[in-house]
């Protein structure tokens, strides 16, 4: 047997799959010959098995670089249901699971080994890998390793060591996110020059993308969350005051809502990150802090109440929905003071003018890409550099495409009254000159006596501020982070002011445009996946089933079977373990596992048709 037809037959017999996807079958190919590489690949895109299956078909322990304990248990659980020898050494065990970890390793009876990277340069653990066969090394979230990244590590760069102490050890990169500036260094602090680069298309084609400023946050989010009831999902506000407030207020509003952030004692973080993991239809309410290693497979959307610092940081977040390649929704509302928030963190943060001025770009970056009129999924992709052809025809601008209108004049009034008022307020204070509000502070600063006082009387304040948050999109205006949020031109404000450039902004509507599917949406789990109502009950049976098998091993549902994989059992419903066998996610451990019990629900209903 060759070594890609040894492959095929572990990816059908272990895990379950019919074919490689994508480019999987060249990757795999590539290190399990020993070959160093380069992965960028989509979340839900299949990084694991690039380097799962070169692990098993070469001699010896695959050791898996993982930044997060959680990350490290969900695969090893995943890959232990699956009947591969997997183990993680990190704090959560004691000493005597860590020495039995190590025993199994030097006795060779590890397939795969996840450590964290500081437990890996430890001399002592190098010198234990000395001591045994590494069949190769695979740093997962390799972004982590480049100050550019949206989640830098700094001990990720002492994995450079790897080459020089093994050096006939494959090593494989991989990352779900990084744009151009964060592979170089990904490469350069690896030293990766000489790997095959492999980067897959990094568009989510199951995610449909919907973002609107922020009115009401509250009814806005509820509105959405109306139209995906019992669903798991992540919700993402920038503070951790914030999050606290809206998972209280959501829990009180009958959603299973629970809070995550470094604020939380160690304890409660975990017990409510298992209960995501563990439970179907929670909303997590959270951070950043979560969600990197969640391998939750079923989380149904990702909402952001606040804009994120990044399109990097913005693509990683809402790449947590649907990795099971199910329809999802990522949802965003966010304003003018995000911006100012997010300038003044920036601003007073610790990194070097380089660091800023980078952060300060991302930030435009994303702020563009909310306010833009065109089609989204164009727009995140090529944000790494991907063009896609497009329009995609399901991300919100493509559903119901925004008006647009001639803003040229109210830009010129915009910026004359940031220029008149000295470029050293907010936009608040800007909009009460322009509306000719003779506020305490106008009079005090002798505003009200300015030539641009009143002069945009004709728009109220709500279309003020979208219309310098649009200017901000386009660099036309800069918000000074240093400064508290003061609004200052730009060198593109001449050519508007001047009359040169036209400009047309996005009319935003008064109400607030929900979720794709509306309230109108079965108010259920099985609303985004297209279930009939005769489906339910077997649907529902099914992952009854899952949840009560799950339960009793200890470990989350989707360990047990994938939401895609019982939804192709609901619609083939095989009759016997042949036909069981055939749908994809069934591995043979699994089969022997679970196939007598799921079998026994499928075939319930025909049963009941013949007692009738």
């Amino acid at each position: 047997m060759g070594a890609m037809d040894a492959a095929l037959e572990l990816l059908r017999r272990v895990f379950g799959y019919p074919a490689f996807r994508g480019q999987q079958q060249a990757v795999v190919a590539h290190v399990s010959a020993g070959g160093d590489a380069l992965v960028l690949m989509p979340t839900g895109g299949g990084k694991s098995l690039c380097y799962q299956i070169p692990a098993l078909l070469r001699d010896g322990t695959g050791i898996v670089v993982s930044p997060l304990i959680a990350l490290m248990q969900d695969q090893v659980e995943a890959l232990r249901a699956a009947g591969v020898a997997a183990a993680y050494l990190n704090s959560s065990l004691d000493a005597r699971g860590q020495q039995e970890v190590e025993s199994q390793l030097l006795a060779g009876g590890l397939d795969l080994l996840y450590v964290a990277p500081e437990r890996l340069l430890t001399g002592r653990f190098l010198a234990l890998l000395e001591h045994t066969t590494v069949a190769l090394f695979a740093i997962d979230e390799a972004h982590c390793v480049s100050q550019w990244g949206h989640d830098f590590r700094p001990e990720y760069r002492e994995l450079a060591v790897l080459p020089q102490r093994f050096p006939q050890v494959p090593r494989i990169a991989l990352t779900a996110t990084a744009d151009q500036r964060t592979r170089d260094e990904v490469v350069e602090r690896l030293s990766l020059q000489q790997a095959r680069r492999f980067v897959a298309s990094f568009d989510r084609p199951n995610i449909t993308y919907r973002v609107v400023p922020r009115t009401n946050a509250r009814q806005q989010l509820q509105a959405f969350l109306d139209g995906h009831r019992g669903e798991s999902g992540i919700v993402y506000c920038l503070s951790r005051r914030k999050v606290d407030d809206v998972a209280a207020w959501l829990a009180e509003s009958g959603v299973a809502a629970l809070p995550y952030h470094a604020g939380l004692d160690a304890a409660t973080r975990t017990a409510n990150q298992q209960r995501f993991l563990r439970e179907d239809g929670v909303v997590m309410v959270a951070t950043v802090a979560f969600g990197m290693g969640i391998d939750k497979p079923d989380v149904r959307f990702v909402a952001h109440l606040d804009l994120p610092r990044s399109m990097e940081g913005y693509y990683q977040e809402t790449g947590r929905a649907g990795r099971d390649g199910l329809p999802a929704e990522a949802w965003m509302i966010y304003g003018l003071s995000d911006v100012v928030t997010i300038s003044q963190m920036i601003a007073q943060g610790e990194s070097g003018d380089e660091r800023k001025r980078v952060e300060r770009q991302k930030l435009e970056a994303l702020l563009a890409y909310a306010e833009a009129t065109g089609c989204r999924r164009q727009l995140l992709l090529g944000a790494f550099g991907e063009t896609y052809a497009g329009p995609c025809g399901h991300c919100d601008n493509c559903l119901s495409p925004p008006p647009t209108w001639d803003a040229t004049v109210p830009a010129q009034k915009a910026m004359s009254a940031v220029y008149r008022s000295g470029q050293r307020f907010g936009s608040g204070h800007v909009i009460d000159i322009l509306r000719g509000e003779a506020s305490e502070r106008v009079r005090q600063l002798g505003h009200d006596r300015l030539g641009v006082f009143g002069v945009g009387a004709e728009l109220d304040n709500r279309r003020w501020r979208s219309v310098f948050r649009q200017l901000l999109a386009l660099g036309l205006l800069e918000a000074d982070g240093e400064g508290f949020g003061t609004l200052r031109l730009t060198a593109a404000s001449r050519a508007v002011l001047s009359g040169a450039r036209q400009v047309q902004l996005r009319e935003d509507l008064r109400a607030p445009r929900g979720s794709c599917r509306g309230g109108a949406r079965a108010a259920s789990a099985a609303g985004s996946l297209g279930i009939a109502a005769h489906e339910q009950p077997l649907w529902e049976a099914l992952r009854a089933l899952r949840l009560r098998l799950a339960k009793q091993q200890g470990v989350p549902p989707y360990v047990v079977f994938h939401d895609a994989t019982l939804l192709a059992m609901l619609r083939e419903q095989p009759g016997n373990a042949t036909g069981l066998a055939a749908i994809s996610g069934v591995g043979a451990a699994k089969l022997a596992r679970y196939g007598e019990d799921f079998l026994a629900v499928l075939n319930a209903p025909a049963k009941a048709e013949a007692a009738d």
